[in-house]
């Protein structure tokens, strides 16, 4: 498809040729956004050059923009202006903003008035704090692109069918992890927390891991937990045993197991000569750091002949540890 010989699309493509777009992204830009061709260079240039004075880079502006072409059409006063010094209110660092739009350029062509505040007052309606509400957003620019009533809502509805209804709960998952709201109901969270429920974890355990780490709803059975349950079950541990793991650090249905698990396990058991079982008792194991935490301060314990249970091996900074056991 070539871009249409107005006088406008011939200015625009001389435009993007200056800029170091090549002609298959020209074409692409030309395809998504068919208000190029009758665009004036000049108002494109204007919403570059702001772009590059708001603190985007210009070289990450060819991506940006390419994302995105419709940003170099809207309106910089009427439309784009009073989005950026919207977005300026809600983060706390410089950077956030151009961050936010780099990611999801396409938050520049929403509507202040008809998305941008409605979404705030949706999640304000959920006890979050004002503070917050501009991280969320900031984090997670594609909200703005989703429906309050048929994404959004849904989403709330299902967390509160779990039992997470009071004491602003669903506002607490949301601020831990915005990326929840853009996944689906039917395909993803609701899967998940039915698998959850039949490896054993109960109304109030499923409660308690959704709001330390929300992220475990919107991960994949198939490929993610399932295969985690099925390492650990072959490791030795009973049912509830793996309750007690994922209750007590959750991320364990989702680290690698080749990267992460499978390495601490064969440390504990082939050099520390333990066994397995205990980490029941501390499943926080394996969130330390194999050979700066593990591996480090085994090796000081086995110089003095010193043994302790690995929650007083690992649950304490560096200084504390050495001056627990004399080590200083």
């Amino acid at each position: 498809m070539e871009v249409s010989s107005s006088h406008n699309g011939s200015n625009m493509m001389w435009f993007f040729k200056d800029r170091g777009f090549d002609d298959n992204s020209i074409q692409g830009m030309f395809r998504k956004c068919k208000r190029l061709e009758n665009t004036h260079q000049e108002r494109a240039s204007e919403n570059w050059e702001y772009f590059k004075g708001i603190g985007i880079q210009e070289r990450k502006l060819p991506s940006i923009v390419s994302k995105c072409p419709k940003i170099l059409v809207l309106g910089l006063n009427e439309k784009i202006v009073p989005m950026v010094e919207c977005l300026k209110t809600l983060g706390t660092k410089p950077h956030e903003v151009t961050s936010a739009i780099t990611k999801f350029p396409h938050i520049l062509s929403h509507s202040v008035e008809e998305k941008l505040c409605p979404l705030l007052a949706f999640f304000q309606a959920l006890g979050i704090p004002e503070k917050q509400l501009g991280k969320i957003i900031l984090l997670n620019p594609r909200l703005i692109s989703y429906s309050i009533e048929t994404k959004l809502a849904e989403i709330v509805d299902f967390l509160a069918s779990l039992g997470l209804n009071k004491d602003g709960m669903i506002g607490k998952v949301i601020v831990k992890d915005p990326y929840i709201m853009g996944y689906s109901v039917d395909k993803r969270l609701r899967p998940t927390s039915q698998f959850l429920k039949s490896i054993g974890l109960s109304e109030p355990d499923l409660q308690a891991v959704t709001l330390n780490f929300p992220e475990l709803l919107s991960r994949d059975v198939e490929k993610v937990l399932q295969p985690n349950y099925a390492y650990l079950k072959k490791c030795g541990f009973q049912d509830q045993q793996i309750v007690s793991l994922v209750i007590g650090f959750p991320p364990i249905l989702i680290k690698s197991i080749k990267n992460s698990l499978e390495p601490r396990i064969k440390f504990l058991v082939e050099v520390m000569g333990r066994q397995v079982e205990e980490v029941i008792d501390y499943p926080c194991f394996f969130r330390h750091g194999l050979k700066r935490r593990l591996v480090s301060r085994h090796k000081l314990l086995k110089q003095r002949n010193l043994n302790c249970s690995l929650s007083e091996m690992l649950d304490c900074n560096q200084k504390k540890f050495l001056i627990k056991f004399s080590l200083l």
